[in-house]
């Protein structure tokens, strides 16, 4: 008489929310650890050669127009702007019955803001004085929240907006403005001179990947009934 066969074992494979609350752990703290290697001078070299490119004898590159669309440009990026685009987002979302993304959309944007503020603060990096600023700010300089919240809201809207558009060219054409905005905004403050290029590509990274954090989150509730 053959022993009855073993029963396969159970996947040890971890479920997928701990996969990414451990990935974005290790991606904070990378962001982190770079940001205070960045405060010793680590890399400055480069920033100083990207904002020093933009500058012609002390004087913005570009036409004497240019300015002020970069200002208007970074406008985008603002907090106001971005609010602004979060609740109209929220409302179209609400009304178009889906109410959960609706409060995805608004968590991610809330969450995203609270950790770049928090990230700020831990780093401490003061703002660039290579070159004069065309605009004021008083905050902490890494990473850049105008680069960091507009990828925030502007992929994070575009994505969550997914499932209401089913024509895979909109939804293309929606992906292409989230990212041409995000990289305009970005570009707009280290030509403004009041972010390190550095500052803006910490940004960026931050929030490409907090964007698709909470995209992830969005496939994986799309089983479920909307409330």
């Amino acid at each position: 008489m053959h022993p009855a066969p073993e029963a396969p074992p159970a996947s040890r494979r971890l479920p997928w929310p701990v996969l990414a609350a451990a990935g974005l752990a290790l991606f904070l703290l990378a962001l982190l650890w770079f940001g205070h290697e960045l405060v010793e001078g680590d890399g400055a070299a480069m920033d100083r050669a990207i904002m020093l490119a933009m500058r012609t004898d002390g004087h913005p590159i570009g036409p004497a127009w240019l300015p002020s669309a970069v200002r208007d440009v970074t406008a985008l990026g603002s907090t106001t702007v971005l609010s602004f685009l979060v609740l109209v987002g929220a409302i179209f979302l609400w009304l178009a019955g889906r109410l959960r993304t609706a409060l995805l959309l608004v968590g991610a944007t809330a969450l995203g803001s609270l950790t770049v503020e928090t990230i700020k603060a831990l780093v401490s990096r003061s703002r660039p004085d290579l070159v004069g600023r065309l605009m004021e700010e008083t905050s902490k300089s890494f990473p850049s929240g105008h680069a960091a919240l507009s990828a925030i809201v502007y992929l994070t809207l575009a994505t969550l907006l997914f499932p209401v558009l089913p024509d895979r060219r909109i939804r293309a054409f929606v992906l292409v403005v989230a990212l041409v905005l995000t990289l305009s905004v970005g570009i707009s403050r280290v030509y403004l001179g009041v972010h390190w290029p550095s500052d803006v590509a910490a940004g960026w990274a931050f929030g490409g990947v907090w964007a698709m954090l909470w995209w992830r989150i969005e496939l994986a509730l799309l089983r479920r009934p909307q409330p």
